[in-house]
């Protein structure tokens, strides 16, 4: 039997809840589709989606509260924030709430499907791999200085402290340590987190490692995580 992923909408604009609820039928996702924060919260409890995606501005509780509450009860249900703000400041936010993703309005809504498609990659279960083919600590645990990862916990540390990541966050910063010493660029940095490449207009990538350097460079502490103008990031000792 065929199965399709579940996705809760929730959107205060009709026109814009109802033409993305129909683009995402047709892309063959099963969608309950909610006008406000309220309803939003009451449809995640009683349906369990397998992604949600949610407005930021809504009446009675907004996107941001929504996220805020999930993550506050330990649901680590994919979230892609949809918002008509476009400063860093606003985007940040967001991922502070505990979202994994934004698209800013307006939006093309191939870009909502790759987004949503990448999240779900991410969410997926995945099979270890055979012993004879991992590598790095015994523990499966990977570390660069005083950073440690262990991505089969999803927990990183730095100098002994353990520090609270979203799951786009978790995912590239594993791939920048997996890759430790090695400057990659920002069209394989996109393939491999989103699974799509944004463009060079895109500021998703910025806003992401800026809000990564604050958790994982804190004053007082070796910088990690380097800029290579022109190319891309690399994470090693200074």
């Amino acid at each position: 039997m065929t199965t399709y992923n579940t996705v809760l909408l929730a959107e205060d604009d009709r026109a814009i809840r109802q033409a993305l609820e129909r683009a995402l039928a047709l892309e063959g996702y099963q969608v309950t589709a909610v006008p406000d924060g309220i309803e939003a919260l009451a449809a995640v409890h009683r349906e369990r989606p397998d992604v949600i995606v949610l407005d930021v501005m809504m009446p009675g509780l907004d996107g941001l509260q929504v996220c805020r509450v999930l993550r506050a009860e330990g649901d680590r249900t994919p979230i892609l924030m949809l918002t008509a703000r476009v400063e860093t400041a606003d985007r940040i936010e967001g991922l502070d709430a505990g979202a994994d993703d934004y698209v800013a309005k307006p939006f093309d809504v191939d870009e909502v499907f790759a987004r949503l498609r990448a999240l779900l990659r991410r969410a997926a279960p995945v099979a270890p791999a055979p012993a004879e083919e991992e590598s790095g600590p015994e523990d499966g645990t990977a570390e660069v200085a005083d950073l440690r990862l262990d991505p089969s916990a999803r927990r990183v540390w730095r100098g002994g402290e353990e520090l609270e990541l979203t799951r786009t966050e978790f995912d590239l910063l594993e791939l920048l340590v997996r890759n430790s010493g090695i400057v990659l660029d920002h069209a394989t940095i996109y393939d491999r987190i989103w699974g799509y490449d944004f463009g060079p207009g895109s500021k998703n990538l910025a806003v992401y490692i800026g809000y990564l350097r604050r958790k994982v460079d804190h004053p007082g502490l070796v910088p990690l995580i380097h800029t290579v103008r022109g190319v891309g990031y690399t994470l090693r000792e200074a």
